[in-house]
């Protein structure tokens, strides 16, 4: 259970959610508690960024067959 309430509470603050507004759907009655707890997880844009920068390793490449291709039929 814990862990999905952790999931819960990471999309929500991925999605942008204000933290005290998050603090007040987990029960916590201290949204500097919240903080405290969810700082771990990198914030939204550090994670935008990490996704932007593996999908620009894969911008451009171009596409090789994986082997040798068989005629239909044989």
């Amino acid at each position: 259970m814990h862990a999905l309430r952790h999931f819960y509470a990471s999309v929500l603050l991925d999605a942008g959610e204000n933290i005290k507004a998050l603090s007040t759907y987990l029960g916590h009655g201290d949204p500097g508690f919240t903080l405290r707890v969810y700082t771990h997880a990198p914030d939204a844009e550090q994670r935008r960024a990490g996704r932007r920068a593996v999908d620009g390793l894969y911008e451009g490449a171009a596409s090789t067959p994986d082997g040798p291709e068989t005629p239909q039929g044989q």
